[in-house]
């Protein structure tokens, strides 16, 4: 039987219990909430490492190989902790070809799912969603899932009202989106330590790939930045008008930090990334460059949902893009691409893909998405040489009947055969003079702030 053991964190959290719910919604930057914290205290500490972590050589005791390419899904700590509903996703990883979930570890509320061990500095800010983790790293290992540990950065309320001075502070106030929830401050590198070491217990638990979601400021973030009060850490020798350098430095020296610290742990590390940022240099407000940000990852997870654009992104001037999941995904994956063939080093691509309906967009917007749908997201990512991806619900429903493959070969996936011949398929037309685009690809213009808002979105 294997065993793990979780030992004194980055920071201590010392509180009362907690009460909360995680959620998967996003802010729609129309109003500001702030909201008073309730007192609670947060005492940094040094980490004592296990006598049995040995740099460069940790092992969890589980074996997990890396799929021929990640088919996955995501799953909260509620489901993976509930007998019967994770046993069904098990069921349908085995019966598909998918292969590997993702797991929050850290949700979005700031909760650990799992109780540590007593004594750990997290216990104050975990929740027995998950009640018995070993037996849940068990059962992946048994049926050969490739495990994921997702953990929700600087969206946190736990920490914010635990610690105002690592948030944004409004009139007195820790400072709330309109859903009321809130964010601690990238510009801090304790933040990033809190955050670290939940990514370090992750590894010690066995997952095999750390994935950080929110990794960014708050949306709309450029429109506020001046009524809040925060600390900027070390990145305060900056001209007024350059916050947004300011910005997108501290989200980016947070992803190579995170990454370098965790090599030691033989982990994969992957961020979640706003799909709209490959159609930008900078996105302004949240602090995320796409280029910056996959030069320090092993994998990028960028969240192109139809349901996320609006109508004209990307030329879709007969109706809204969530009608057009392929076009859409295509359009998308090519713009990917681009940014991803002027990196020295580029990381694998795997995108979010949308399995769920928006119907928050009105009648006559929206497709109810299905089997049909989800396999039109496959086959546009599959036709531009993109071979991994996961499946967002923010229920854990996902659709049936789904054809993962698609006529993929899995042996050809192994042997790198796809990735070869796209390798070659790109050098030949980075070779070939440039051609116009077809009328239907042109005029991909993007608007650069959204309204993401919706239950059914990890952002």
């Amino acid at each position: 039987m294997k065993h793990w053991k979780l030992y004194a964190a980055g920071a201590a959290l010392v509180a009362g219990g907690f009460s909360g719910q995680a959620s998967a919604e996003e802010e729609n930057g129309e109003m500001l909430t702030a909201s008073a914290h309730n007192g609670k205290t947060i005492v940094l500490a040094e980490r004592q490492w296990p006598d049995r972590v040995a740099r460069y050589t940790f092992d969890s005791g589980y074996h997990f190989d890396y799929p021929d390419a990640v088919r996955g899904i995501f799953v909260t700590g509620h489901i993976a902790g509930h007998p019967t509903r994770f046993d069904e996703l098990i069921e349908l990883v085995n019966e598909t070809d998918l292969n590997s979930m993702v797991i929050d570890v850290k949700e979005d509320d700031g909760y650990i799912t799992f109780e540590p061990e007593e004594g750990n500095d997290y216990l104050d800010v975990s929740q027995p969603m998950i009640g018995n983790p070993e037996e849940m790293m068990e059962k992946l290992e048994e049926n050969e899932i490739y495990p994921i540990a997702r953990i929700v950065v600087f969206k946190d309320s736990q920490l914010a009202d635990a610690q105002p001075e690592l948030s944004f502070m409004d009139n007195g106030s820790v400072w709330a989106n309109p859903r009321g929830d809130k964010f601690v401050n990238p510009f801090l590198e304790e933040v990033w330590d809190y955050n670290l070491e939940v990514a370090r217990m992750a590894a010690e638990m066995g997952f095999q790939e750390i994935q950080f979601d929110y990794v960014r400021f708050p949306e709309g973030f450029e429109t506020r930045d001046e009524d809040l009060e925060y600390d900027t850490g070390n990145y305060t020798d900056r001209p007024e008008d350059d916050n947004i350098s300011a910005r997108v430095d501290s989200v980016s020296d947070f992803v190579e930090y995170a990454y370098d610290e965790l090599q030691e742990y033989d982990v994969d590390v992957s961020v979640d990334i706003f799909g709209y940022t490959v159609t930008v240099e900078n996105a302004p407000g949240i602090g995320q460059n796409f280029s910056r940000i996959a030069e320090n990852v092993d994998i990028i997870s960028s969240m192109p949902y139809p349901s996320h654009w609006q109508q004209g992104d990307f030329g879709f001037d007969e109706g809204h893009p969530d009608l057009y999941p392929y076009e859409l995904m295509n359009r998308y994956s090519q713009a990917e691409n681009e940014v991803m063939s002027n990196l020295e080093d580029p990381p694998t691509s795997r995108p979010w893909l949308q399995d769920f309906t928006a119907s928050y967009l009105g009648s006559g917007n929206y497709l109810n998405y299905g089997k049909d749908e989800v396999e039109a997201q496959i086959q546009a990512i599959y036709d531009n040489e993109i071979y991994e991806f996961l499946l967002w619900n923010a229920g854990n429903r996902y659709s049936e009947g789904v054809d993962y493959l698609l006529g993929l070969d899995p042996e050809d996936l192994n042997q790198g055969e796809l990735e070869e011949e796209a390798q070659e398929e790109y050098e030949e037309e980075s070779e070939a003079p440039d051609e116009e685009l077809d009328d239907e690809d042109e005029d991909w213009d993007v608007e650069e702030d959204e309204d993401l808002g919706d239950e059914n979105n990890n952002e």
